[in-house]
C-alpha cells in the first residue's frame, strides 16, 4: 500500500491526529471560474442532468446536474484531467518542497488548482466548502477508507457533496483504469476522441509488448522496492493494481515470504536488503522516497545489489495516474527493462 506519509511504504499515519476544523462563513459558494467546467466533447444538454455515479463503494452520487465543482485527490485529479475533466481543487502530493508539481500531479497544471493539503492529514475543509463543490472524488486503498480525506474531518468533509471512491487496489490495471474512465465520461469526456483511443490502443500495444518480453526472456526476476532511511520495503504483487497486472502478464515478481500485519509487504533492515535474488529492482518513484541517487550515497548494501551493479533499476510509479496516457508509458519502461535485462541473481 502507497504510505500515507510518502516516506516509506507503511500504513502508520491513517489515523493521524489533527483538530476539527470549523466551517464558518466558508460554506458561502463562490462563482465557477473557466477552469471549473467539467464539460468536454459533451454539449451543455447533456450536462444539463441528473448526473448519478455509482462508486467502488457500491455508493451512488447523484446530483441534478453534471457536477462541475469537482475536487478530487491529486492522482484523480490528474487521471481526470487527461480526459478533459478539469478540477476546482487537489488534495495529496501536489506540489513539492522545490515549488515544482510532483510526481502524481501529471499534466495538471498545479497553479490553476486550489491545493486543500499537499501532505497527509491535512485537508483545509473552510477552503473546500468555499469551492461550493458538487463532487468529492478519491482513490480507496482498504474498503470505505477515502485515500487522503483525514478520518478527523471526514465527516464534516462527506456533508459539503456528494462524493466517489475508485479502488486502487485489489483489482488490476485495465479494472481500475475503466473505472476510471467510466466516471470521466459520467462528467462529460468524449471516450471516442482520438486523444482517448490513441492512449487506449498505445496502453494496449505495451501491455502486448510486456506480455511478449516476459517470454521472450524467462526467468528474470523483478523485486518491488521503496527505500526509507530506516528501511527497506518489498512489497507484494497480490494486492497493487500494477503489480497484479505485470504478473498477469506474465512478469515474475518477487513474493516477499514475511508481510508485516497489513499484508502490503516485507519490512528489512538494510543490512537484510539483499534478502531476495533480483535481476531487476523497480523503486518507489514518490516524493520522499529515497532514490538510487540517495541510496548510491548512503545505503552500502543498495550499492552491493546484484541488480544495481547491473544497472538494471528502474522507478516504479507507485501510484499510477490511472488514464491510458499515463499508465502506457509504465507497461513500455518495464517491457524495456525486461527485454534488455541479464540474468543476474
Amino acid at each position: 500500500m502507497p504510505n500515507a506519509r510518502a516516506s516509506h511504504l507503511t500504513r502508520r499515519g491513517l489515523l493521524a491526529a489533527g483538530g476539527a476544523l470549523g466551517l464558518g462563513a466558508a460554506l458561502a459558494g463562490c462563482g465557477q471560474d473557466e477552469g471549473g467546467s467539467s464539460g468536454s466533447g459533451k454539449d451543455s444538454a447533456k450536462n444539463a442532468g441528473p448526473w448519478s455515479f455509482k462508486d467502488d463503494r457500491g455508493t451512488t452520487a447523484e446530483s441534478k446536474a453534471v457536477p462541475k465543482n469537482i475536487v478530487a485527490f491529486t492522482g484523480t485529479a490528474a487521471a481526470l484531467y487527461d480526459y478533459g475533466i478539469q478540477v476546482k481543487g487537489v488534495f495529496g502530493p501536489t506540489r513539492t518542497p522545490e515549488g515544482k508539481p510532483d510526481v502524481q500531479a501529471g499534466d495538471l497544471d498545479i497553479s490553476k488548482v486550489e491545493i486543500l493539503g499537499n501532505v497527509w492529514g491535512e485537508f483545509n475543509v473552510e477552503k473546500y466548502a468555499a469551492l461550493a463543490p458538487e463532487l468529492l472524488v478519491t482513490d480507496m486503498w482498504d474498503k470505505n477508507a477515502l485515500w487522503y480525506v483525514p478520518d478527523q474531518s471526514k465527516d464534516k468533509i462527506l456533508k459539503l457533496a456528494p462524493s466517489a471512491a475508485l479502488w486502487a487496489a485489489g483489482v488490476d490495471m485495465p479494472t481500475a483504469l475503466a473505472r476510471r474512465a467510466q466516471l470521466a465520461e459520467s462528467l462529460g469526456a468524449d471516450l471516442t476522441s482520438q486523444k482517448v483511443t490513441d492512449a487506449k490502443a498505445r496502453f494496449e500495444k505495451a501491455a502486448e509488448r510486456l506480455r511478449r518480453a516476459a517470454k521472450a526472456n524467462p526467468g528474470i526476476k523483478v523485486l518491488i522496492g521503496s527505500g526509507s532511511a530506516d528501511l527497506f520495503y518489498v512489497s507484494t504483487p497480490d494486492r497493487p493494481t500494477d503489480l497484479k497486472y505485470f504478473k498477469q502478464l506474465g512478469v515474475d515478481i518477487i513474493t516477499p515470504s514475511k508481510l508485516d500485519a497489513t499484508g502490503w509487504f516485507e519490512e528489512l533492515s538494510w543490512e537484510n536488503a539483499d534478502k531476495y535474488d533480483a535481476d531487476i529492482i523497480m523503486l518507489d518513484n514518490r516524493t520522499g522516497t529515497l532514490q538510487p541517487a540517495d541510496l548510491d550515497k548512503s545505503k552500502p548494501t543498495w550499492a552491493k545489489l546484484p541488480a544495481v551493479r547491473a544497472g538494471q533499476v528502474i522507478p516504479r510509479v507507485t501510484e499510477p495516474v490511472y488514464s491510458y496516457a499515463k499508465c502506457a508509458p509504465v507497461l513500455e519502461d518495464l517491457a524495456k527493462a525486461v527485454e534488455n535485462a541479464r540474468k543476474v541473481s
